[in-house]
């Protein structure tokens, strides 16, 4: 049984290696009903079970696709949810604040469920990076998240004059989204472990 010949046998997570470095949670955020148009809101701590954050209105184990995968699929065709999550890092988010000349890009105007601090580019971070947590939690990265008009409204609501100027900014500095491989509390101040699969590049892309 297991993955032979190039897979190893435990899959990828088990041929993962371990940065040098750690991360730290900075903040959470969550906001139960995305159609009251309320920013989600901080929280020192909170669980993260198989459906995803607690509280917050991206959880589930499946979810209605949407226009970033109308190549695949019809609109609102039930998947698979491997966007539970929306990670960001602080120091990407100053850094698009400082392109676009204002003083910050909160991540509550992102759509942000966590901000982590200490973790170079982590919006380059690959799928299939885990991300553990003190009490056993595990995140698994799906993908980028691209920055969209979404955000760029919300933003625009407090400086008028960068209505479009957020997807240039962010663009590879909007973080990750990501889903929950194992449960646990999460809490702000945790320190946060990497582990970096085997990297490959697809030669017939």
């Amino acid at each position: 049984g297991g993955w032979h010949r190039g897979g190893g046998k435990y899959g990828l997570a088990g041929l993962s290696v371990k940065l040098g470095f750690e991360g730290q949670v900075e903040i959470l955020l969550a906001n139960p009903d995305r159609d009251t148009g309320l920013e989600k809101q901080k929280v020192a701590a909170a669980r993260f079970l198989f459906t995803g954050m607690e509280g917050d209105c991206h959880g589930g184990l499946t979810r209605k696709s949407d226009s970033r995968m109308l190549k695949q699929y019809k609109r609102n065709t039930e998947v698979r949810n491997s966007r539970q999550v929306s990670i960001l890092s602080a120091e990407e988010l100053a850094e698009a604040a400082e392109r676009m000349g204002i003083p910050a890009v909160k991540p509550e105007w992102v759509g942000a469920n966590m901000v982590l601090r200490g973790i170079p580019d982590l919006t380059l971070l690959p799928p299939s990076t885990r991300l553990q947590f003190p009490s056993g939690a595990m995140l698994v990265v799906d993908a980028e998240n691209h920055p969209c008009r979404y955000p760029a409204d919300i933003i625009a609501r407090h400086h008028p004059e960068q209505k479009k100027g957020f997807v240039s900014a962010a663009m590879h500095k909007r973080g990750v989204v990501g889903w929950v491989e194992a449960e646990g509390e999460i809490r702000t101040g945790d320190r946060v472990t990497i582990w970096i699969p085997p990297q490959r590049i697809y030669p017939h892309a």
